[in-house]
């Protein structure tokens, strides 16, 4: 089976959590007989298709089904390509209306408006992919009125290995010292930017938030409030030229995000069998358990009472972080690439009985 797997703006979203999130899948996918095809259209790109069409060779390439990771105008040709042509269209919702908001400077206010196209879009495809089982049911909210079917992102443990030979270099660099709280990815209000702020404020400990942030026009008003100007033991180190890095420097993950969808920094500091501290919000009590591959916190004074256990109890700290290396290992591009083929086959059997009905 010939599979386009596309995620447009490919090239922008390398380091995002949807960007690594679909190279899973493709690396996933190399492990069975299934043959990759990450562009559709035949000539490279759109505009080299569309010259070619002129000659009337065809606008798109050639596979068995498509699975597109993004929302934009590029999926969408290759929905109503694969709707015209009865080729199987899988979905793949890492964008919800919900973890939209409070992104960038008026991400909430387009919110509403993001979820009606939302509703729409998903709706076209014989099966819609998604994180969790919470997502899911963001989704039938809507409602999506597609097939809807969880499928972890997984984790690349490949990628992480001997992030500890990392740990001096990035340590010096960032002026790091003692116990370390850290969060890694893109810097946003949504990931919980200010109570990651606040709680450094009230600690005595290193906090850094290791990965890029927009200070620009486009930023959010606690990007711009919290980057611009941090508490005294707060370090905002913007791109880092590998994630294994950051892994390395921390020693309490801390993630107080407000809306995820399954969050895929969580595993990657999982996998790196780092202690970690969650939201309790319910896609995380979905995947993890409280007391044993992480602790989960529904206010500030929880967080703060939580890191002081973990930072005068490393008996805790290394229980957690055992228990969360296990957690992640069950995540492995080898689950992803057997969930992903059951997924392909269920889109093409609806697909066939769409087809025979009509």
């Amino acid at each position: 089976m010939r599979v386009l797997n596309y995620l447009e703006l490919e090239s922008r979203l390398e380091r995002s959590g949807i960007g690594t999130a679909t190279d899973h899948q493709r690396r996933a996918l190399a492990w069975t007989d299934v043959e990759v095809l990450t562009s559709p259209w035949a000539g490279g790109g759109p505009a080299a298709s569309v010259a070619r069409r002129v000659t009337g060779d065809p606008l798109f390439a050639d596979y068995d089904l498509a699975h597109c990771n993004l929302i934009g105008p590029g999926s969408l040709a290759v929905a109503r390509h694969s709707r015209r042509n009865d080729i199987p269209l899988v979905l793949h919702a890492h964008v919800t209306r919900e973890d939209f908001a409070e992104s960038f400077r008026g991400s909430t206010a387009v919110a509403p408006a993001l979820g009606r196209y939302l509703r729409w879009f998903y709706s076209q495809a014989d099966l819609v992919l998604c994180p969790s089982e919470y997502t899911k049911g963001v989704l039938e909210s809507y409602p999506v009125s597609a097939p809807i079917r969880p499928v972890t992102n997984g984790v690349d443990l490949d990628s992480l290995e001997g992030h500890e030979a990392f740990r001096a270099s990035y340590r010096d660099h960032y002026d790091l010292e003692g116990l370390v709280v850290f969060a890694v990815g893109n810097v946003f209000e949504r990931k919980g930017l200010s109570t990651f702020c606040r709680l450094a404020a009230e600690t005595d400990h290193e906090f850094a938030w290791f990965g890029p942030y927009d200070a620009g026009p486009l930023a959010g008003r606690a990007v711009r409030r919290w980057v611009g100007d941090p508490p005294d033991n707060v370090t905002f180190t913007g791109w880092i030229e590998d994630k294994r890095g950051a892994f390395a420097a921390g020693d309490v993950f801390c993630f107080p995000a407000k809306v995820e969808n399954q969050g895929l920094v969580v595993l990657e500091a999982m996998a790196c069998g780092t202690p970690v501290v969650l939201r309790d919000i319910p896609v995380f009590r979905e995947y993890y358990e409280d007391g044993h591959d992480c602790l989960l916190c529904g206010t500030r004074a929880e967080f703060r009472e939580a890191l002081s256990r973990l930072a005068g109890d490393p008996d805790l700290r290394a229980r957690l972080g055992d228990n969360a290396r296990v957690t992640a290992r069950a995540h492995g591009l080898d689950r992803v690439a057997g969930e992903l083929r059951e997924a392909y086959a269920a889109a093409r059997e609806r697909a066939n009985r769409a087809s025979a009905t009509d």
